[in-house]
């Protein structure tokens, strides 16, 4: 019993012993799996953690990316701007303009470089519209095709010099001559024994205001014809034509009233004129019409330079004190010897002095408005005025002295041409003047002054230059039939007259041995101050018909004016009365 009871207590403890080292096993392993998930956790957190890195970094990335993009963009909304910009810019200027080169220079965008652009492969740019290319002929209306080169505009050299040198010879002659006869005649007034004391007491008293309000007179009638024909060309047309006509027949009549024989001659010569004026109304009726149009178009660039009266305004200031001057001279010359060939010779420097001025005023404006026409410039009126009293005087002293002769003469050989054919000596004699008009009209003509200013060529060559232009056009029946210098000779014999009807009446009643001499000297004054004034218009439609003649297709032009003139006479439904040229039976 012992012994068996004894050998159950061992196995019972051995079989304790067993379970407390299972359980002991059991703890271990317990111990380890949650060792071991503890380090999983802890591995995954890292991992988490590195998950998150890596997320905060493709964010940032991306971010970076981004805004490459939106930056990218920007910077290619900017160019697109600039591009734009300059595409406008360009379309503004002209092709030879030095400023299109220097732009042209600037839009040059570089490119971005290959590994530039592969960095944000992932977010490619979307694709950029490229604007459309300017068409060949769109420029805006205020930019005509050039058709002259750039370093012509400002020549710096002296046109017809020889010309100029003779002016500045006559100047100094005429200042000295002045001067000195103004001297002697405060002489002759100072001296009591002197016998031409009375004669030039006289002529002060009874001569001198009248010529002054002459001036004053005509200055007043110039700005307003030139006011007029600007605001109302159609209506002034009409008026101007027909006003000449009943002025000049006045100023006739009322001289043959005073019943002396001087007053007789001068008045017959008013009248005459006036039935040629007459006549010549009559007679350029159906042209009326295109030369209104023409001058309504012409005169339009004028409201765009405030400041274009300015150098009327200057000539007709220093005309008035010329003429003050010189009238002073007369009244000397009759202190001197041979003072009829001394007047004589007052009155011609005189012509061609007031001359020079209008045509410095037409070459200033031409020049004006040439550049206007030919570049779209808008051009400083103070430096071409400056041009034209330097580098082109003489070219306008030139022409001054030839144009209204080569007028003279169209007027004859007109006339010569309507005798042709009555008999054999009046036949030879057109056919000659004929032949002397066609060589002049080709190298000296009034249309010259647009190519002098604006290209600063001589005289003879830009009268040559501007009529081969003008039959490349087929334009010379159109210039040749031309009333716009008719219509400024006309204001000019209108000015004239109404100064004679004025001061004939004012002279009648203080002083009547004067009347005929003071007649023709307001005549003078009036036509002479009013031309210079009237320049301005007819610089304009000058401009207007040699321009339109170097580039037809300037829109500026209103085509459908002369395009369909031309169109009438070749057709022969338009009446034209060209300045006569050799008839063709002499050119075989």
């Amino acid at each position: 019993m012992g012994t068996t009871e004894h050998v159950v207590q061992g196995e019972s403890e051995e079989e304790r012993r067993e379970e407390k080292e299972n359980d002991e096993k059991k703890e271990d392993e317990e111990e380890e799996e949650e060792e071991e998930e503890e380090e999983e956790e802890g591995e995954d957190g890292e991992v988490d953690q590195e998950r998150e890195g890596e997320e905060k970094e493709l964010d940032l990335e991306k971010g970076q990316v981004g805004g490459a993009v939106v930056e990218e963009k920007a910077l290619e909304r900017i160019s697109d701007e600039r591009d734009h910009f300059h595409v406008s810019m360009l379309q503004r200027l002209n092709p030879t303009n030095p400023l299109r080169i220097i732009i042209n220079s600037g839009t040059r965008v570089a490119t971005p470089s290959p590994s530039h652009s592969s960095r944000f492969q992932p977010l490619p740019p979307p694709p950029r519209s490229q604007p459309p290319p300017p068409p060949h002929r769109s420029q805006p209306r205020s930019t005509p095709t050039p058709q002259q080169s750039v370093t012509t505009l400002n020549s710096r050299r002296f046109t017809n010099k020889i010309s100029l040198l003779v002016f500045m010879v006559h100047m100094v002659v005429a200042v000295a001559l002045v001067c000195f006869l103004i001297f002697k005649g405060i002489q002759g007034l100072i001296e009591a024994s002197n016998p031409a004391k009375e004669k030039e007491e006289r002529v002060l008293k009874f001569m001198l205001p009248q010529v002054e309000v002459a001036s004053l007179l005509s200055i007043t009638l110039a700005f307003a014809w030139q006011k007029a024909l600007r605001e109302w060309p159609q209506v002034m047309v009409y008026f101007i034509i027909w006003c000449t006509f009943f002025m000049s027949l006045s100023a006739g009549i009322l001289l043959i009233c005073f019943q002396k024989p001087a007053t007789d001659g001068v008045g017959v010569c008013f009248i005459s004129f006036a039935i040629g004026n007459g006549l010549y109304a009559c007679w350029v009726t159906q042209r009326i019409g295109f030369c209104f149009k023409v001058l309504l178009k012409s005169l339009e660039p004028v409201s765009k330079f405030p400041d274009l009266n300015q150098p009327a305004y200057w000539m007709l200031g220093s005309g008035f004190l010329w003429m003050s001057l010189w009238i002073l001279a007369v009244v000397g010359a009759l202190n001197f010897y041979f003072p009829p060939l001394i007047i004589i010779a007052l009155v011609l420097s005189l012509a061609w002095t007031t001359e020079v001025m209008r045509n410095v005023v037409n070459i200033t404006v031409s020049r004006v408005i040439a550049l206007y026409y030919l570049r779209g410039m808008q051009s400083n009126t103070q430096f071409c005025f400056q041009r034209a009293l330097t580098r082109n005087l003489g070219s306008a002293c030139l022409g001054s002295l030839f144009v209204p002769t080569i007028e003279a003469l169209r007027i004859v050989a007109r006339a010569l041409n309507l005798l042709e054919g009555e008999d054999e000596f009046m036949f030879s004699c057109a056919h000659c003047c004929l032949r002397v008009m066609e060589s002049i009209f080709r190298n000296g003509n009034g249309w010259a002054y647009v190519q002098i200013a604006a290209s600063g060529k001589g005289f003879v060559r830009a009268s040559q230059d501007t009529w081969a232009a003008f039959e490349r056009e087929e334009m010379v029946p159109i210039v040749d039939s031309d009333m716009t210098s008719a219509i400024c000779f006309l204001t000019g014999v209108c000015s004239g007259s109404i100064c004679v009807i004025v001061v004939a009446a004012w002279t009648a009643k203080v002083y009547q041995p004067f009347i005929a001499t003071i007649s023709l000297l307001a005549f003078c004054v009036g036509y002479l101050m009013t031309r210079i004034a009237m320049a301005l218009p007819h610089a304009c439609v000058s401009c207007y018909y040699v321009c339109y003649a170097e580039n037809p297709e300037n829109r500026l032009f209103d085509k459908t004016i002369i395009k369909d003139r031309i169109n009438l006479i070749k057709s022969g439904r338009d009446v034209v009365v060209p300045t006569p040229r050799v008839p063709r039976r002499f050119t075989r």
